[in-house]
């Protein structure tokens, strides 16, 4: 639980990180930056894509529709503050020349994106509307 707080606490206060261990590469920490801005942009697709079935798709079930939209607007929740997090712990990791942090969330993201995915070829094949 410490070391999420102390995590947590570098989401909002990064110049900290400097007094980690030693300062990498450069070349890696921009990478890390790049992995983060990776993240962003997934998350950012997600939550259009809630918007988008929200949206364009009002012929369907509501609670079909409403489900399938909230799904992918958790799914972009949680990406973005997953690379918050990731970012954070990979750089710390880096600066004390410990292995870079493992995480089961890509496996997580993508069965959920891939769920959402099934239940949406579902919903063309059996061409679900509201009633």
């Amino acid at each position: 639980m410490n070391e999420f707080v102390q995590s947590l606490r570098l989401w909002f206060a990064p110049q900290r990180l400097r007094e980690e261990g030693d300062t990498p590469d450069y070349r890696f920490s921009l990478a890390n930056e790049r992995t983060f801005l990776a993240w962003i942009r997934t998350a950012l697709a997600l939550i259009g894509g809630g918007f988008a079935v929200d949206q364009f798709l009002p012929e369907l079930a509501w609670g079909v529709r409403a489900g399938l939209a909230l799904a992918l607007l958790a799914a972009g929740v949680l990406c973005a503050l997953r690379a918050v997090n990731h970012w954070v712990r990979c750089e710390r990791a880096m600066r004390r020349g410990e292995d870079l942090p493992v995480s089961r969330f890509p496996t997580l993201l993508g069965l959920a994106v891939g769920v959402v995915a099934v239940v949406m070829v579902v919903v063309v094949l059996f061409d679900w509307e509201g009633r």
